[in-house]
């Protein structure tokens, strides 16, 4: 974070800015915010504004609206929001261009707050057209760039808009950017990656990346599918990519050469919950394709039966076993920093007993592994929209060292890629 300017850096006192904020959060009908995460991850950038007798002015998008007007997009429920969590007025403006905004802009006095519309109800905000983004610089003085969500987006409010405007990263932009290529970079090992997910080709980057940096790659969620169909299980029903087994079998193939010459681990699951179709309501059972140690334990004194070992015809994989998830909480109990990326099972399936889905006991067990439940706690980098939602979701986003409030963004970062949104902010050297 060494290379580019954040509000630290320059003098706002008594100016207008624009600061883009990433307020992307779940709104029911009603109007009620579910969960209001990175907008409690954005105010200390938005304090720190108001201290320095700034006049805000805030814009965000919201879901897909395509382009058009959609008002259960609106972001009307996140000015209550924001206004109750800061006490202090938040106004709201039905718009984010035009003469409306240009007036309500020009009459803010120091420390006031003007929230705009959402965004997205303008295809030019994701076409970065010039043309829109100087509608919005008109409005500032300077544009802080906070919205760590989108900046590897080239969109008007995170590209464009920099050219127009003197523009720097805000506090949340900048302890993500911080946090993630400090582990990236100078991490404290042992270090372990645990990933999730569906494609391997969506996240080949950083499976090789951490294939390079950790001491241990742990996989999960469907796309250890397809890694268990590469080393010659059959995975039944389970969701596998084929287009993705030649790509799964050369990162095997690397990974067991890599373990050859030196310590590492590249760990596919030993066993998994299955069952016939994804309900709330399905049968589930554990089938223990490599470990035996579950079906021993369960069919003793007689010999496990050979349905205990094989996936039926008619079953799919829907989350790791006992014995996966008991092997990667004892590894993170080793480890002095574990990056988690990706769920492990289909978690999204409520329970008829409690919080944990009949498919989420491997995500939980591992995240209490990680939460320090069984003696050690690692420092805990979380990325990735269905992780980060699970953990929102279990009201324990403020336990980790690190929870990421962008998917893809994190995604890149980690892979070591350049972002439009960061490269477009001022230089500190110049």
């Amino acid at each position: 974070m060494d290379g580019i300017k954040t509000i630290r850096d320059i003098d706002l006192t008594g100016k207008r800015v624009l600061l883009r904020a990433d307020y992307n959060v779940p709104i029911d009908e009603k109007g009620h915010i579910s969960d209001g995460y990175r907008i409690m991850e954005s105010l200390p950038t938005v304090q720190y504004l108001l201290e320095r007798k700034a006049k805000v002015i805030i814009c965000s998008h919201l879901g897909r609206p395509d382009g058009k007007k959609a008002p259960s997009l609106s972001l009307a429920p996140v000015a209550k929001y924001l206004s109750k969590e800061l006490k202090r007025p938040v106004e709201f403006i039905d718009d984010c261009i035009g003469p409306k905004v240009e007036k309500a802009a020009k009459s803010l006095r120091s420390g006031q707050i003007l929230m705009l519309e959402n965004l997205r109800f303008y295809p030019e905000e994701e076409e970065n057209d010039n043309s829109f983004a100087a509608k919005l610089a008109s409005l500032a003085d300077v544009f802080v760039q906070d919205a760590f969500g989108v900046i590897h987006r080239a969109h008007a409010s995170t590209d464009a808009i920099t050219k127009l405007l003197p523009s720097v990263a805000g506090l949340l932009l900048e302890k993500e950017i911080t946090t993630i290529e400090s582990v990236m970079h100078d991490p404290k090992h042992p270090l372990i990656a645990i990933i999730g997910g569906a494609k391997i080709a969506d996240k080949i980057d950083i499976l090789n990346r951490f294939i390079d940096l950790a001491d241990m790659v742990a996989i999960g969620g469907a796309m250890a599918n397809t890694f268990l169909a590469a080393s010659g299980i059959d995975v039944a029903k389970s969701l596998v990519d084929k287009d993705d087994l030649g790509l799964a079998k050369e990162i095997l193939k690397r990974t067991r050469a890599k373990t050859a010459k030196q310590q590492f681990v590249f760990y596919i699951p030993q066993d998994g919950v299955v069952a016939k179709k994804i309900d709330t309501m399905s049968v589930t059972r554990i089938v223990d394709w490599t470990a035996d140690v579950v079906a021993d334990i369960e069919n003793y004194p007689k010999s496990p039966p050979s349905s205990s070992r094989q996936i039926a015809d008619d079953e799919m994989i829907l989350d790791i076993g006992p014995f996966t998830g008991a092997f990667i909480a004892g590894a993170v109990q080793l480890s002095k920093t574990v990056v988690w990326n990706g769920t492990m099972g289909v978690t999204e399936t409520n329970s008829l007993h409690g919080p944990v889905g009949p498919y989420a006991h491997g995500t939980e067990l591992i995240m209490e592994a990680m939460l320090g439940q069984f003696g050690h706690r690692p420092f805990s980098l979380v990325g990735g929209g269905d992780t980060v939602g699970y953990i929102e979701q279990r009201k324990l986003t403020d336990s980790f060292d690190h929870v990421s409030t962008g998917g893809g963004a994190s995604l890149e970062l980690m892979a070591g890629r350049k972002l439009p949104g960061i490269e477009a902010l001022m230089d500190k050297v110049k």
